[in-house]
């Protein structure tokens, strides 16, 4: 998974967002380094929601033009935390810190259905 994915992903763990707060978030939670362009997103939540890793949740008008907030699903915080886990995993490999027990505390659990 790309690092501009894993950060929109991300930024969606605490609910829903609009495409430029999802960007905000992205660049907040990686201490600026994920810098994503509007046309970058949109591609990418496209292709997220194809994939079932985000859901459009709402549209609005606002200003006259439609603000779409999308939330992440079951299948999108397992993709991450499995990312987030894999990432842990590698960095332990130059830093020889012993590997973690347990789930790991990254946002909501995803439901067995």
């Amino acid at each position: 998974m790309r690092e501009p994915t894993y950060f929109a992903l991300a930024a969606l763990l605490s609910g829903p967002l609009h495409g430029y707060a999802i960007i905000k978030r992205a660049g907040e939670m990686s201490g600026g380094r994920v810098r994503l362009a509007t046309g970058t997103l949109y591609t990418a939540l496209d292709r997220l929601t194809a994939e079932g890793y985000v859901r459009l949740v709402s549209e609005e008008m606002v200003g006259g033009r439609i603000r779409r907030s999308y939330g992440l699903t079951d299948a999108g915080s397992a993709a991450l935390r499995a990312e987030a886990q894999r990432m842990a995993e590698a960095a332990r490999l130059v830093t020889g810190e012993p590997a973690a027990t347990g789930a790991g505390q990254l946002g909501r659990q995803p439901r067995i259905t």
